[in-house]
């Protein structure tokens, strides 16, 4: 079987036993590293059996896969930032640099700047936002992952929290990413090694710190650790109620706005 995930810490951490063949029963699979944007479509394609893309994603790629209730990346104090340099009030008249045109995030900035009139938005590739936003091409940037992190650095300052703001008004943690297996296939069973790969990670956390740290790029090893402990949590083991009801908030709301064709059923 194909799956395809990011080379970011907290996927390939949940992923490494499945992967690795640790988890007894569960079937072989052939690895693509892809960042998110370039699942989001190739899942369009029908290009992979199981494969982590966005939220926002899930109106275009319910008809062919299934939610996984395990593997995907949803909690609380880790949304995306709105960044810019020194202070601003509002992104009227402002260049913005987003990641990707169907990420949670650009859907999240969507319903959050609604009223808001930038000048221009354009999908920059994730590692050259911050640098473009300090530089001057861009007034502000979306940012995702360990940019929470690393953002000061840069000299840049927050404008916006929008998982805090997607909390504050919902209530709900924030959807982010989800795995999705193709419904032709046996998902009970592919739910299932979802989930033991999670749970093998969190019995073991150093059998896969090598994998971890060889696809992290640059990322310090104290970087790696905050990714991890940010986006794998309780929710990453099992959705549960609170979870189904946060992502299916995310997607009525995208829905009612006219941001989204359709708001399909979750399970």
């Amino acid at each position: 079987m194909k799956i395809a995930y990011s080379p970011c810490p907290n996927d390939t951490f949940v992923f490494h036993a499945w992967t690795h063949g640790l988890i007894e029963g569960a079937p072989s699979m052939d690895v693509t590293f892809a960042d998110i944007d370039v699942t989001n479509t190739a899942a369009e394609r029908g290009e992979f059996d199981v494969v982590k893309v966005s939220y926002a994603a899930l109106p275009w790629l319910l008809d062919q896969y299934a939610l996984l209730p395990s593997g995907g990346a949803l909690g609380r104090g880790c949304g995306p930032l709105v960044l810019t340099r020194g202070d601003a009030s509002s992104l009227d008249g402002r260049t913005v640099a987003v990641p990707s045109e169907r990420s949670t995030a650009y859907l999240l900035f969507r319903l959050w700047a609604a009223g808001q009139r930038p000048a221009r938005i354009d999908v920059v590739p994730f590692t050259e936002i911050m640098p473009a936003v300090r530089d001057g091409r861009y007034d502000a940037g979306l940012v995702i992952h360990e940019a929470r992190f690393t953002y000061p650095s840069y000299g840049l300052t927050a404008l916006a929290d929008l998982g805090e703001w997607w909390e504050r008004d919902t209530g709900f943690p924030i959807p982010l990413g989800a795995i999705l297996a193709r419904r032709a296939l046996d998902v009970p069973a592919l739910a299932r090694a979802a989930r033991a790969s999670v749970e093998y990670a969190w019995a073991d956390p150093s059998a896969s710190a090598v994998y971890v740290a060889d696809h992290a790029d640059e990322m310090s090893p104290d970087v790696q650790q905050q990714h991890i402990a940010l986006y794998v949590n309780e929710f990453t083991r099992d959705l549960g109620e609170e979870g189904y009801a946060a992502a299916a908030a995310l997607l009525d709301r995208a829905h009612q706005a006219g941001l989204t064709p359709s708001n399909p059923p979750l399970r």
